[in-house]
């Protein structure tokens, strides 16, 4: 990934600053983005692939942008799917190294 470019107010509460890395990124801090995505999943099989530590969550706008995607439009792609499992095993790994 490339560097941070800039920082921005969050377009939402307006208090938290947000590392930027394009112009076309929407500037929402893990703050209000958690709060957006905190919605309960109906569907088991998203439930479970969704049921994650929330630091997890936290720690990644991917992941976030992944459950946001399934809460807007009900589904997901299985290149979606894999790519956040990819990215959720990497991350646990990651923290029981640590």
């Amino acid at each position: 990934m490339v560097g941070p470019k800039f920082k921005q107010r969050c377009a939402l509460c307006k208090k938290n600053m947000v590392i930027m890395y394009s112009a076309r990124q929407f500037p929402i801090c893990s703050e209000c983005h958690m709060k957006k995505i905190n919605q309960p999943i109906k569907d088991p099989k998203f439930k479970e692939l969704f049921d994650i530590p929330i630091e997890l969550y936290e720690k990644s706008s991917f992941l976030r942008n992944i459950k946001e995607s399934y809460i807007r439009f009900d589904s997901l792609t299985e290149k979606q799917i894999e790519a956040f499992k990819k990215v959720v095993k990497e991350m646990m790994d990651e923290v029981k190294k640590e």
